[in-house]
This record gives structure tokens, sequence and C-alpha cells, in this order.
């Protein structure tokens, strides 16, 4: 209703018609831009918000179309925590709404992409029930796998370690760039439970299920150029160049016919999801049985005292 007026006035004074315009205009970039920096009722993306997004702009200075979106927990390798998860989702629902967001990278802050999930979270569950952590965990994965939500493609660029939960946030999305000193895996069964947030989905769809079975029942951490043998990830490079990588890519597809871009995403994403939901449900249930055993327990205590861990047969 702000702008309406504008345009009324501009129409019944032609002489005026091109300043207010020009107004308009100015007050529709400031809305833009307010509407992508808000991305929650707490106020604007700080140093200090667990997510951060900010505009890609092109050698000229003009927006490119890329919004980049940050894991911002970097003295903790950004762990994945309820907290970042649900500003995570508040992220994902602010950029869909933005008409000038084409293309996005997710990436994170400091030296991890996502170290994983949070030990004491994971520990907390000991202390209820399989059925409600069953129902928790379906919470947790759905903060992150919100991400799929988004109506643009999703380029993530692995700039450090991406384990466990980390490791599933980016198969999630639709492309992977990662730096070639990056370690990736999905180590959940060296922690004492079974994988989580559709770990079983798409490892298997991604790299075949005999190379699935491998990563996910050794626990084994692979660097960049591993995971592009296995086809975990379509390019690595050196580390200072991945951001730079991963933007080149979200450019060219902002650069292409929109509509054809949601359209070929939408047909991509459709024959994605086919098994997805079965796949969460037997995760998050097969998840909360382990809870409630030991092994747990020895996994995170081994982490935390940097010692092979001695599960119990």
């Amino acid at each position: 209703f702000g702008l309406l007026w504008i345009f009324q006035i501009a129409a019944m004074l032609p002489t005026r018609a091109a300043s207010l315009l020009r107004v308009a205009s100015h007050v529709s970039h400031i809305r833009t831009l307010v509407s992508l920096h808000h991305v929650s009722r707490r106020g604007f993306s700080t140093a200090s918000d667990s997510v951060l997004v900010r505009k890609d702009q092109d050698a000229s200075g003009k927006p490119s179309g890329v919004t980049i979106i940050s894991l911002n927990n970097p003295k903790a390798l950004n762990a994945l925590t309820i907290t970042m998860g649900e500003r995570f989702k508040e992220v994902i629902r602010e950029v869909s709404s933005d008409d000038t967001t084409r293309c996005v990278v997710l990436t994170g802050e400091g030296k991890a992409f996502s170290a994983g999930g949070d030990l004491d979270f994971l520990l907390e569950r000991g202390r209820s029930t399989p059925h409600s952590n069953s129902r928790t965990m379906r919470d947790f994965y759905e903060r992150f796998l919100f991400v799929r939500t988004l109506p643009v493609p999703v380029v993530t660029c692995i700039n450090g370690p991406a384990v466990g939960a980390g490791m599933c946030l980016a198969m999630a999305t639709d492309i992977r760039v990662a730096s070639k000193a990056a370690r990736m895996g999905v180590t959940f069964t060296g922690l004492g439970i079974h994988p989580g947030m559709a770990a079983t989905h798409f490892l298997p769809a991604l790299v075949g299920n005999q190379t699935a079975a491998r990563l996910m029942l050794t626990s084994e951490l692979v660097d960049g150029d591993e995971a592009l043998r296995m086809g975990l990830v379509t390019q690595t490079v050196e580390p200072e160049a991945a951001l730079p990588t991963a933007l080149a890519i979200a450019r060219k597809i902002a650069s292409q016919s929109s509509v054809a871009v949601y359209h070929t995403l939408r047909t991509l994403r459709a024959g994605q999801e086919e098994g997805l939901e079965r796949a969460l449900r037997r995760e998050a249930d097969a998840q909360a049985l382990c809870y409630a055993g030991a092994d747990l327990q020895e996994g995170i205590a081994a982490i935390r005292e940097r010692r092979p861990a001695q599960f119990f047969k």
C-alpha cells in the first residue's frame, strides 16, 4: 500500500511522474535489501547471528542474483544445534520470499563447513524415551532439510570439514564444491548411533550403494579429491578458491532463464523426494533406539578424550 499512493499521484501529475517513479524505485530497492537482511523479528543479520545472509555482487558492484547463507558458529566448527536450526529455517523463509535471489550459495564461517551435531544435544537424548526422541530427531532434521524448500538452486561450498549431520546438510543441496583440504564423512556408526538426517537416502543416490555402505559402516573420512572421485562433490579446488568457485557456478545459474531453472529444479528434486519420507522415519526411529544404549556415551567420551572408542560387544 505504501507505494500505491506514489503511482496514483504520478498518474494525476504527469510533469512529476518521472521524479515520483524514481522515488518509488528507490523505496522498492530499500525494501528489497531490508527483506534480505532482516531475517527474523529479532533484528538485522549481524556477526553474532548463528546464520548470516548477504548479497553477492559482480565485478561492477551490481547484485549478481546470488545470496550467500553462512553457518556462523566457527568456534564450535559450525556444529548444528536446535537454535541454529530455528534461525536457519527463518533465513530460508526470508530468502525464499526475496524475488531478487536466483541462486543461493551455502557455506560455513571459519575453518569448517559443519562438524555435525552438537554432542551435548546427543547426550541429552539418553534421558528421553525412544518415542520422544524419534519425534525430536524428526524435528531436528526438518529444520535443516528445510533448505530444500528454496525455490532456487543451492550450491554448497564445503570450505572445511563436513561431518555427520553437516555432511547430510550438504548432500541435501543441489550442487557441491569442496576445498581439496576438506574432510568429509558420515561418521555416525563411529559415534555409536544410526545415520540420520537423510544420510541413508542421499548418499547411495550420489555415490552408489556399495560406496555408501563403505562410508557409513566404517565412518571413514575422505578428502576433497577422493570425494570428487566418488561423486560426492562436483568439483574440488584449493582452499582459497572454494567460495569463488561456488559463486561462479551460482552466478552462471543466476544468468539463465529463471523460469527454466525453476521448473528444471522442481523436476530434479521431485525425483529425489521419492522414498525420502520413508528413510527419515526409519532413521529417526533407529537413532531413538541407539540413544537408549551405552555405545553413544562411549562414542562421545572417546571424541572428547581424543581416543579410539571401545564399544560394548
